[in-house]
């Protein structure tokens, strides 16, 4: 018979993750902060509303913004929550790409649509029009 040593089921070293958990804590800092700066962009978007005739311009140029700082946060958490930014080129254009033209498609049907609205209320005449009154053709 061999001899074995018995294995002890206690584990004798302690796990490093001090570089997780500050890689965690400045996701959270900066994903804070990012949420932070467009509830306050919402804020002044709100209050400019209320105003009696709003800049149009810039509410768009807020709401431009807005949409940026969200790509922004949905870009770090797909890089770092789903470890994206730690993959091989082709496998991150193999999910971007096919994203992009999802996101173009539905800008381009949004634009056709309200095209389309656009045209039809120009030359579409409404319902309660003045029309020409014909005289009935006698034989």
């Amino acid at each position: 018979m061999s001899e074995h040593t018995p294995i002890s089921p206690e584990i004798t070293f302690v796990p490093a993750h001090a570089e997780d958990t500050k890689k965690i804590w400045r996701t959270f800092w900066l994903l804070s902060v990012l949420t932070i700066i467009e509830l306050t962009i919402g804020l002044t978007i709100y209050n400019i509303h209320k105003e009696p005739v709003p800049n149009a311009t810039l509410v768009l140029a807020f709401k431009g913004m807005v949409c940026i700082l969200t790509l922004a946060k949905a870009y770090y958490i797909v890089s770092v929550f789903m470890h994206l930014g730690e993959e091989v080129r082709n496998l991150i254009m193999t999910i971007v790409v096919p994203l992009c033209l999802f996101v173009w498609f539905i800008t381009a049907f949004l634009v056709d649509g309200n095209s389309w609205k656009e045209l039809r209320n120009r030359y579409n005449r409404p319902a309660d029009a003045p029309t020409e009154q014909v005289a009935p053709v006698k034989e």
